[in-house]
């Protein structure tokens, strides 16, 4: 077993495919050790698509890990489509890709957005579930959108958040997703592409202690921001097309029995603490991490580290 908790270097994918579903191309690709345990990772957003660094959390030796482009983003087509493109959707996906590759159980890996996926695919197919690792709990209640999306983050990031409100009207900054989604939703590409990069900048932005410029860089390119914006703003204006917004919280006790780990930035700014501690609290069997010098980021050090540990205990088993 490794011992080194840094980052694993980088290593190429053995396999690659696609899932077809819905006018969909659902890229996937299995990384590591074809023998090894199997674990998937759930990439944030929604649309932020998986890259190379997805891998990196887990030992080449010991996992055989699969990453896949959600819908609409990464290397998935067509790109930036909301046909077709629900929660449920993407935890059909999940399980047919399982099935696809002949898998019983998984690991299940998610931060961010990719911890609301892994909860909801989880308790819908809790018996395919080994383990859990989430980071950064989300669950997209409305008093979570809020904080972030209208009133709460603003007052830490106050000269960010005036780039982000500035491409909407004052008479409608009430509401802010409603007023980006009017925005998304109408014919001047031009103006989408404007409010898309200053969605993303927000959130590029605000998602570590330390400023990354290169993180910033990369969420203000035109394609990958229209297609992670509109995308977004589609689940959150859509309540993550959950039955409620306490679906998730309300259905831990389908999961309690899944060794999990929960490690969560004390300063995250985009998914603060208060949402893992909740879940913590309905799911005493979870080992909840606090990194106490840590934002939002899975990059950050103490985040990259517990993330890895957890990965590097549940190899064992």
């Amino acid at each position: 077993m490794t011992s080194n908790l840094s980052l694993f270097n980088t290593y190429p994918p053995y396999d690659t495919g696609f899932l077809y579903a819905d006018g969909h191309e659902i890229y996937y690709e299995q990384c590591g050790n074809p023998e090894g345990k199997p674990a998937v990772f759930l990439h944030g957003g929604p649309g932020g698509g998986g890259d190379t660094t997805s891998r990196r959390f887990f030992d080449p030796n010991i996992y055989r890990v699969i990453i896949f482009d959600q819908r609409g983003c990464g290397r998935s087509r067509p790109y930036g489509s909301l046909v077709n493109n629900t929660t449920w959707d993407l935890v059909r996906d999940i399980n047919n890709l399982r099935e696809k590759l002949d898998i019983n159980k998984w690991l299940v890996f998610g931060g961010s957005w990719g911890s609301t996926l892994a909860l909801a695919y989880s308790q819908e197919y809790p018996e395919n579930v080994s383990e859990m690792v989430l980071r950064g709990v989300f669950l997209l209640r409305q008093k979570e959108l809020d904080w972030f999306y209208q009133e709460g983050a603003s007052n830490i990031f106050p000269e960010v958040w005036q780039d982000y409100i500035a491409v909407i009207e004052e008479h409608k900054r009430h509401d802010l997703l409603g007023a980006y989604q009017e925005i998304f939703s109408n014919g001047d590409k031009e103006k989408q592409l404007t409010a898309a990069i200053a969605w993303t900048r927000w959130e590029a932005a605000t998602s570590s202690l330390n400023n990354d410029p290169s993180r910033l860089a990369t969420m203000s390119k035109p394609e990958f921001a229209l297609a992670f914006a509109l995308i977004e703003n589609h689940y959150f204006i859509n309540k993550g097309f959950f039955e409620s917004e306490d679906q998730l919280i309300n259905g831990i006790d389908k999961i309690r029995s899944i060794p999990a780990v929960i490690v969560q930035g004390r300063y995250d700014m985009v998914c603060p603490v208060q949402t893992a501690w909740e879940v913590c609290n309905k799911w005493p069997e979870a080992k909840m991490v606090i990194a106490p010098n840590s934002g939002h980021t899975a990059f950050e050090k103490e985040i990259t580290h517990e993330l890895i540990k957890a990965t590097n205990k549940f190899g064992k088993i």
